[in-house]
């Protein structure tokens, strides 16, 4: 606390990232009720308590250190918004003191390593209101393959993931993904810059006992660290909302079981408008890329088939991926979340299957919510001419190096 009492952050950040974030989460509420966790002193729950909704928050900011509740209140105080904000010393593992729904905007920056990211998503859900922001960012690696180095200093502290990993895990809490922000160098500059010189001058004046010297070794050594391999690590924040009916939470969704075929192909036929890609489905059902339990349908109250989506067997680069294609819903169904519905569980099924890689080619914006993000970011092109947001990649585990090259489509894509 010695080394971290009084300075502005505790975790890499700025204004201009929280109002970035902030701008992510859509229309809020007037007056949102938001809980800052791992708060610190304070930085973004005061910017909530001034700026977020069209008066500003109601914000409840949660820690454990007393000195920094402090801080806070006395920032609060000078700013004219003691009735907005209130430090509440309290575990952000252990929130049963507040009732489901309780929060329109949950907010984490650079505190969800304290309990684990998955833990994160799954304890935190629950807190929020119908419509409402969850709000986190993680340290993750930046590179394919991290450097022994940097590993020695990370893996006995916290395991870092990809985003691509952090993305799936997302993803399998239920999460609709409204924004990813890479955070710039500078946020990082504006923690470790006080902190540094704050470390250098306790050096300068011998710290008293052991304890003291091994807390003010670790910062030292965490800041060399970042100097020296800074380019394969940083850190992530995601704007994430909890799956709804609209998003196709409501909808009941099964594998393709023996007697669907027809109504598949006139789903797919009445989607698209032509027999193109019931065909194609017809002809994957015959071809050796198809895997079963991996065509799913989602079903209507009456029990028919409202939306369909199917994964194949593909290649890169002669490594096994997954080809996602078609996906359709019924033309009176579109846009009522039974596509999304069946979507998110064929991902599902897919990642409890092991397999590791999802490419698909669609609307950028459609597919960014179920994490889906450029392939060109992993060197993994298509076989013709593509715009480059239109390739997507899907990374469900990457425990195994995620391959490059080109996509080799089944036969039937005629590609």
């Amino acid at each position: 606390m010695e080394l971290h009492r009084g300075l502005p952050r505790q975790s890499p950040g700025s204004e201009a990232t929280t109002r970035h974030l902030l701008s992510l989460c859509g229309p809020l509420p007037e007056r949102p009720r938001a809980l800052d966790l791992g708060c610190g002193p304070g930085p973004s729950a005061l910017l909530l308590a001034a700026e977020a909704g069209a008066h500003g928050a109601d914000v409840i900011g949660v820690d454990l250190q007393d000195g920094f509740l402090d801080e806070l209140r006395a920032a609060a105080s000078a700013r004219g918004l003691t009735d907005r904000v209130h430090a509440v010393r309290a575990d952000i593992g252990d929130l049963s003191a507040y009732p489901d729904g309780s929060f329109d905007l949950v907010w984490a920056e650079g505190s969800a390593y304290n309990i684990g990211f998955a833990t994160a998503l799954a304890r935190w859900k629950p807190l929020l209101a119908p419509g409402g922001t969850l709000v986190l960012s993680e340290c993750e690696w930046t590179v394919d393959e991290p450097s022994a180095g940097v590993r020695a200093f990370w893996d006995p502290h916290y395991a870092l993931r990809s985003t691509a990993r952090n993305l799936a895990a997302v993803q399998a809490a239920g999460y609709r993904v409204l924004g990813v922000h890479r955070q710039p160098d500078s946020d990082w500059a504006a923690y470790y810059g006080p902190l540094g010189e704050r470390a250098a001058a306790a050096a300068a004046a011998e710290p008293a006992g052991p304890d003291a010297a091994a807390a003010l070794g670790f910062v030292r050594e965490e800041i060399d660290v970042r100097e020296r391999y800074g380019h394969e690590y940083g850190y992530t924040a995601y704007v994430l909302r909890p799956v709804t009916a609209g998003d196709g939470g409501a909808w009941s969704v099964r594998p393709e079981a023996d007697g669907d075929a027809a109504a598949v192909h006139a789903l797919n036929s009445a989607a698209f408008g032509t027999p193109a890609e019931a065909d194609l489905v017809d002809a994957l059902r015959a071809d050796g890329s198809w895997l079963p339990g991996l065509s799913c349908v989602a079903e209507g109250p009456d029990g028919s088939i409202a939306a369909h989506a199917l994964l194949t067997r593909c290649e890169v680069d002669g490594a096994a991926a997954l080809a996602l294609a078609p996906v359709a819903a019924a033309p009176a169904l579109q846009r009522s979340g039974a596509g999304s519905a069946v979507v998110r569980a064929l991902l599902a099924a897919a990642a409890e299957r092991g397999e590791s890689l999802v490419l698909v080619l669609g609307h950028p914006e459609y597919y960014a919510r179920f994490g889906f993000v450029p392939a060109s970011r992993f060197g993994i092109r298509a076989p013709f001419e593509v715009p480059d947001e239109a390739m997507m990649a899907l990374v469900l585990d990457d425990s195994a190096p995620v391959p490059t090259g080109t996509i080799k489509y089944p036969s039937p894509f005629g590609v």
